[in-house]
């Protein structure tokens, strides 16, 4: 399998307690899956002009946008499968980062260049070392899987005449506040979704938002009713202004959730846990240790996310998802007991 394409539903296999996928909750919420059990008897029907159009509003409303800049997608991931119709002349990934939008690149033929952010500094965005030639950027905010949220201004400093400035904000609503989004600004394209916070991986539902030429460029070769009746009302129901809070909530929880993962796995000896502000932690295991010790967590039930198919890190970096204490006790010990093991031998 090509690296890039490696994702942690790969190693997230049945009967091991997940920590690879950055999915909140085991299914939707109570209202959520009521809303969506009743869509289902449109399901004979073609999902219609009507039904996209009132998830455009509903995602406008949101972000204070206007529903022409809003193209409602099934998951992040085909909109990343789109960027080629933007025709990019080079593209700049910001890495270590999501690796679909590379690899969807790449595919189609389009010369991409890596920049690569420091682990020494916190993995910062430098926007100096973007490529002036460079006429698409991606980077993501909150970053996967370093974790690091970028400043918004130093965002707003990639942006240049012909060049559109992609942001992955598939973990901005993780965030308390929605610190340093850009989704409300002109000069974007942002990707949003909602597999992680409102557990509908299975179901492929997200939006972009950007200027109403390069939603259409990105979007013309699409097939008909590319996004299912279900996805569209997922959409608008988890952009009312009561799912908006519940998301606040939850991600308020994450944050003293995170902290309290960071301490515990910090305290193992010989680990290293990165500074971050998304649903994951990127950890970084004394060297040589990495594949002995992910093998290890498998044997004794445990999945994490292999950090050698991100670009910038190697077999030594795990990430793992913020779960609750009962899991992470298990995660900790887990983890100490093939570090003791190995430092015994």
């Amino acid at each position: 399998m090509d690296p890039l394409r490696h994702h942690g539903d790969v190693d997230a296999t049945p009967g091991l307690l997940d920590f690879a996928v950055n999915v909140r909750g085991a299914a939707p919420p109570g209202w959520l899956r009521e809303r969506l059990v009743t869509a289902l008897d449109d399901l004979a029907r073609y999902p219609s002009a009507a039904h996209d159009a009132a998830a455009r509003a509903a995602v406008a409303a949101r972000h204070g946008r206007r529903p022409d800049e809003v193209l409602v997608l099934a998951g992040s991931a085909e909109g990343f499968a789109l960027l080629p119709a933007l025709r990019p002349r080079l593209a700049a990934v910001v890495h270590p980062g999501f690796t679909e939008p590379e690899a969807a690149l790449r595919a189609a033929g389009v010369p991409v260049e890596r920049v690569f952010t420091d682990a020494a500094d916190g993995h910062v965005l430098r926007p100096a070392a973007v490529p002036a030639a460079a006429d698409l950027v991606v980077v993501g905010n909150p970053t996967n899987p370093t974790g690091a949220l970028h400043p918004a201004t130093a965002l707003r400093t990639l942006r240049a005449p012909g060049r559109v400035v992609l942001v992955d904000e598939a973990f901005a609503d993780a965030v308390p506040g929605e610190a340093e989004s850009v989704a409300g600004e002109p000069g974007f394209l942002v990707f949003r979704s909602l597999t992680k916070t409102w557990a509908l991986a299975g179901l492929r539902a997200g939006y972009a938002l950007g200027a109403p030429d390069v939603l259409a460029r990105l979007a013309a070769p699409r097939p008909p009713w590319p996004v299912s009746t279900l996805a569209l009302e997922a959409v608008i129901a988890c952009s009312t202004p009561a799912a908006v809070a519940e998301a606040e909530r939850a991600a308020r929880d994450l944050e003293r959730q995170r902290a309290e993962q960071t301490a515990a796995l910090a305290a193992v000896p010989g680990v290293t846990v990165a500074a971050g502000r998304a649903p994951f932690l990127l950890l970084r295991l004394p060297d040589g240790q990495g594949e002995r010790v992910r093998h290890a967590l498998r044997a004794a039930g445990i999945a994490v996310r292999r950090g050698d198919t991100f670009p910038g890190l190697g077999p030594d970096h795990l990430r793992v998802a913020v779960r609750a204490a009962d899991a992470v006790a298990r995660l900790v010990a887990a983890l100490t007991a093939a570090l003791t093991d190995r430092a015994a031998a």
